[in-house]
């Protein structure tokens, strides 16, 4: 038999219904978006210089709860191997193991560049407060709560994952191309081939490594995630390039999505915008149920669906009956039916 703690720790990470797991989730909403915050911060080389310790601090902290959480999950689920190989369970591995390879300082790797590369990896999770922002819809429909709230902040947590994404995937797609550390690398190695072969060095120009367009210095424009961001509130805002715009096959596709995006997004706020002026304005039913155009179309309707009925409510409300006595009278036979009129009419 479990212990308490068991049960308690299978409810937290288990059962939707229960206060401690949406307790959690919000919890890790919120390393999620610090998670978030931090990695866009660390493409910052001034930052970085000054503040890296506690970056470094920040990512072992954010390792632990996250790691926690994907331990409590494979754990607690039905199907352990189905879980795994899920789309969640990726994802969750995917955000701690480049962080859990630097930590055992995987050398090999490291040298590469590529678990910090990966690191990005993480970005993904946001889509997990996508998966929060439908379990709030779902719980909204069981509980009366003010759906413009709900919406709002499904809206915000939306807007919040294209730009986190959108814009980590911009910086990987052009910024990475032209980083100080590539660009030195670069340098370096031209440098050790000339000398090598005895010829004068040449300047490195980084290129678009899908096409192999130079990209030269003065469209180097994304050189790091906050930039990125800016370039993408405008495009979301404008359906259109800032004063920022890409210029490799990668960017421009995560440009033209990104465009795309702001379509839909700027759709939804404007349906909530308008639903708020009803509101407030036109008095207009905050939970969406619409009232007929007028009371004499009402019954007219009402009338083709049940005669009965639409007299019955004539009648209350005239005070010739009372509430309970249309009751009665409406589960009453026919020929009862016709005779109680008939005794009310004289």
């Amino acid at each position: 038999m479990r212990s308490g703690v068991m049960l308690f720790l299978e409810r937290v990470f288990t059962d939707v219904t229960y206060i401690g797991y949406r307790r959690f989730q919000k919890f890790i909403a919120l390393f999620i978006f610090l998670s978030c915050i931090g990695i866009a911060l660390d493409t910052l080389t001034d930052f970085v210089k000054d503040y890296g310790y506690y970056l470094d601090l920040f990512e072992k902290l954010t390792l632990f709860v996250f790691g926690i959480e994907y331990i409590g999950n494979l754990y607690f689920a039905p199907n352990r191997k189905k879980f795994i190989f899920s789309f969640w369970g990726i994802i969750d591995l995917l955000s701690i193991l480049p962080s859990l390879l630097l930590l055992l300082n995987a050398s090999a790797l490291r040298g590469t560049k590529v678990l910090r590369v990966m690191r990005v990896l993480r970005v993904l999770r946001v889509l997990k407060l996508a998966r929060q922002a439908l379990e709030m819809l779902a719980e909204q429909r069981g509980k009366k709560r003010n759906p413009l709230l709900v919406n709002l902040n499904i809206y915000l947590i939306t807007l919040f994952a294209v730009v986190m994404i959108s814009s980590s995937v911009m910086y990987y797609a052009e910024g990475a191309q032209y980083s100080p550390s590539t660009i030195s690398d670069g340098q370096a190695a031209l440098d050790a081939a000339a000398i090598a072969s005895g010829s004068q060095a040449e300047t490195y120009t980084p290129h678009d490594p899908l096409t192999g367009t130079a990209i030269p210095e003065d469209k180097r424009f994304f050189d790091s995630i906050p930039t990125s961001m800016w370039w993408c509130i405008v495009t979301l805002t404008t359906t259109g390039y800032g004063d920022l715009y890409p210029v490799t096959l990668l960017g421009r596709i995560d440009a033209v999505v990104t465009m795309f995006a702001g379509l839909i997004l700027f759709s939804i706020l404007m349906n909530l915008v308008g639903r708020t002026i009803m509101i407030l304005l036109f008095g207009e039913s905050i939970d969406g149920k619409e009232e007929t155009a007028s009371h004499d179309h009402s019954l007219a309707v009402q009338a083709q669906i049940n005669p009965l009925t639409t007299a019955l409510v004539l009648l209350e409300r005239l005070k010739l009956v009372t509430a309970e006595e249309a009751a009665r009278i409406a589960v009453m036979p026919h020929g009862d039916i016709r005779a109680a009129f008939k005794r009310l009419a004289d």
